[in-house]
C-alpha cells in the first residue's frame, strides 16, 4: 500500500489512498498514532484515508495524530486536492466528500489550491470569544484575541484550557489572533486532537476570518493570514439564498518521506 506525505502551510498530513478498503475501520486511530509520532515513524499532524466516493472525486476520513477522527481539515483537504489532480483522479476542479459534507477544490497553480470549505452551521461572534463551527456535524472552533503578555508557554496552558472549556461540549480549536493592518492578521492554533499548537490549521483560518468578518474587524475580502507555517487568504461570500460561503486558498505541496 502506498504512503504519501503532503503539507500546507506547515500543517502536515500522511496520505493513504485505499479504494478497496483494505484497512479496517478500526484500526485505522491506531495507525494514526503509529505513523503520525514524530519520534516513532514519519511524523505528521494528521492521516488521511482515502475512499470511494459515489458523489465525489474521493472521500476523505481524517484522523489526529493522537487518532481521534475529526470532521474535517481544511489543509488537508487543500492538499488532497493536489494529490487528486498529479494522480488524475480530476481535473482543474476538485470535489471531496468529507464527514462534515462536500468540499469543493480549485487548482490555480502548481501550489497554489482554493477550496470552499464547509458552510457554517453556527455562528457565535462577540468581542472577547466567538466561537464557530463548520459543517453539519460541526467542526468547533474558539476565536479570540491572542493576550499579549504571555509567554509561549503560558500561551499554551491559556489555549489547553479554553480546549476543553466546558462552553465548548465537543472541545474546540482554539484560535489566538492578532490583527496586523488593514484586513490581515497573524493566527495561532492549538488544535484539538494534536493537543499543541501546529503551523497552521485551515478551518481555524477560515472559522477565524468568518468571525472577525461578523465583528467589522476585517472585510472578508481575500483577508490575510498569517500562520507560523505560511501565509493563506480567506474570502467571506454570500450566495443568492443568503447562505454564506467560505473559501481557503493557500500553497499545497508534497513532501519526502523521511
Amino acid at each position: 500500500m502506498e504512503i504519501y506525505k503532503y503539507v500546507g502551510a506547515g500543517n502536515d498530513f500522511i496520505l493513504i489512498p485505499d479504494f478497496d478498503a483494505l484497512l479496517e475501520d478500526a484500526a485505522l486511530p491506531g495507525l494514526a498514532q503509529r505513523y503520525c509520532d514524530r519520534a516513532a515513524s514519519y511524523g505528521a499532524d494528521g492521516l488521511m484515508v482515502l475512499r470511494k466516493s459515489a458523489v465525489a472525486d474521493c472521500r476523505m476520513l481524517f484522523y489526529n495524530s493522537d487518532g481521534s477522527e475529526a470532521e474535517m481539515c481544511g489543509n488537508g483537504a487543500r492538499c488532497l486536492c493536489r494529490f487528486c489532480y498529479e494522480m488524475g483522479l480530476s481535473g482543474q476542479r476538485q470535489v471531496i466528500e468529507t464527514p462534515s459534507g462536500i468540499v469543493t477544490g480549485e487548482r490555480l497553480s502548481e501550489v497554489l489550491y482554493r477550496i470552499r470549505l464547509n458552510s457554517p452551521s453556527r455562528m457565535d461572534a462577540a468581542e472577547e470569544l466567538s466561537y464557530i463551527e463548520l459543517g453539519i456535524p460541526g467542526h468547533p472552533h474558539a476565536v479570540l484575541p491572542r493576550p499579549e503578555d504571555l509567554s509561549r508557554e503560558e500561551l499554551r496552558e491559556y489555549a489547553r484550557r479554553l480546549r476543553h472549556d466546558p462552553r465548548f461540549p465537543k472541545g474546540a480549536n482554539v484560535n489566538l489572533y492578532r490583527l496586523k493592518g488593514e484586513n490581515r492578521l497573524e493566527l495561532l492554533t492549538f488544535e484539538r486532537g494534536v493537543e499543541d499548537f501546529t503551523l497552521a490549521c485551515g478551518t481555524g483560518t477560515g472559522a477565524t476570518v468568518l468571525a472577525l468578518t461578523l465583528l467589522g474587524k476585517v472585510t472578508g475580502d481575500h483577508t490575510e493570514v498569517q500562520n507560523e507555517g505560511g501565509t493563506m487568504w480567506v474570502d467571506v461570500q454570500r450566495n443568492a439564498a443568503g447562505t454564506i460561503e467560505l473559501y481557503l486558498t493557500g500553497p499545497a505541496k508534497a513532501l519526502p518521506l523521511e
